[in-house]
């Protein structure tokens, strides 16, 4: 084999490898961004959630959230995905404040509490 082929193979190789790397990062870069679930800060710190009001008002806040980020159009999705999404995020909401009157307005709407997840510092 002379020279010239041979530089010529080594190119060809070379720029394959990097092609399939820079295809791999960019499909990587583009699975982190459609895994990442998009999230809206829902703020409360007006109103007093330890109360039936301040519950049912942070709940009404939260599904708007939860609309907002589930259903940024009506055509996005089918609404089974939707309504799937809607309810995980409500419930990841409310087992986050994790608040007895929050939990209740959710329990009436529907009919369960939420999963809480409850961590311990146990040492084995």
């Amino acid at each position: 084999m002379n020279t010239s082929t041979s530089t010529f193979l080594r190119t060809l190789v070379a720029g394959a490898i990097l092609s399939a790397l820079a295809s791999g990062i960019a499909l990587a870069s583009s699975f982190a961004t459609v895994t990442a679930p998009p999230q809206l800060v829902v703020k409360f710190a007006d109103l007093d959630i330890s109360t039936p009001q301040g519950a049912t008002a942070l709940y009404g806040r939260i599904r708007s959230a939860a609309v907002k980020v589930c259903w940024p159009s009506r055509d996005n999705a089918s609404d089974q995905v939707n309504t799937a999404c809607l309810q995980k995020a409500i419930a990841d909401a409310v087992t986050k404040v994790n608040r007895p009157a929050l939990s209740d307005v959710y329990e009436a709407k529907y009919g369960k509490e939420p999963a809480f997840v409850l961590a311990t510092n146990q040492r084995r």
